[in-house]
């Protein structure tokens, strides 16, 4: 019997903390972090209850990085406020990453407009409307040149997708490379046209997960089914 790879170890840290990361898209996490090197820095929008940040962290400390979490815990049912963060800490103990990854408990849109550090690697899973989504992607101005941003629910959020089409697709700065899942990888740098051919390239995955998302919510699982969804919760 073989012992458990370094990723393996992460992973079942990882997926005992609720949410909504597949192991191919933790995978991606993982490779991107080991493209790192000593003293670099990893951003991550949206931490939740830390189930991303735990991949993130142990591949960190593995590399010599550092994580920096950046969530505003709000209140309300949806997002569960402060019980929240206090779930979110106790998974980093468990993992003993309270040295590796540092808490920012702010809103990504204000803390961006005061932000003066380097990145290194972007990792953004925050809000999802167009608005919130744009103004994330500007952390990029603190991000290495050729410097990696993943970007979870692309291509099955509208307001993300959205977003993806006016800054990546319309726009001079990002490139996509490739996705596991929703997770997208985008990379620093000027897009040619075979670029942006990728983005439109996802255009039919994107609307059949909308339509997914419309079949879940009039309660026709069994269709979803037909179209490979075999879930109660949305594409991700």
């Amino acid at each position: 019997m073989t012992s458990p790879t370094a990723f393996e170890q992460a992973w079942e840290l990882g997926d005992q903390v609720p949410g909504w990361l597949t192991v191919d898209q933790a995978t991606m996490l993982w490779r991107a972090v080991l493209r790192l090197g000593p003293g670099t820095r990893i951003v991550e929008i949206g931490s939740h209850q830390g189930r991303s940040t735990t991949v993130l962290g142990i591949a960190a400390r593995s590399v010599g990085a550092t994580v920096v979490a950046v969530d505003p815990f709000v209140e309300g049912k949806l997002f569960g406020g402060t019980p929240t963060r206090t779930r979110f800490e106790k998974n980093l103990a468990r993992a003993g990453l309270t040295d590796v990854v540092r808490l920012e408990a702010e809103y990504s849109t204000k803390l961006r407009r005061e932000w003066d550090e380097r990145i290194d690697l972007l990792y953004i899973d925050g809000k999802h409307d167009y608005w919130t989504y744009t103004d994330d992607m500007l952390w990029s101005e603190n991000l290495v040149p050729g410097g990696e941003i993943l970007v979870h629910d692309a291509f099955s959020s509208i307001g993300v997708t959205c977003g993806i089409i006016a800054k990546v697709l319309c726009g001079k700065r990002y490139v996509y490379v490739d996705r596991a899942g929703s997770l997208a990888r985008f990379r620093l740098t000027q897009p040619d046209w075979a670029d942006r051919r990728r983005v439109l390239a996802e255009m039919p995955w994107f609307l059949r997960n909308v339509g997914i998302k419309v079949l879940l919510r009039l309660r026709l699982r069994p269709v979803a089914r037909l179209f490979g969804h075999d879930s109660p919760y949305d594409p991700y």
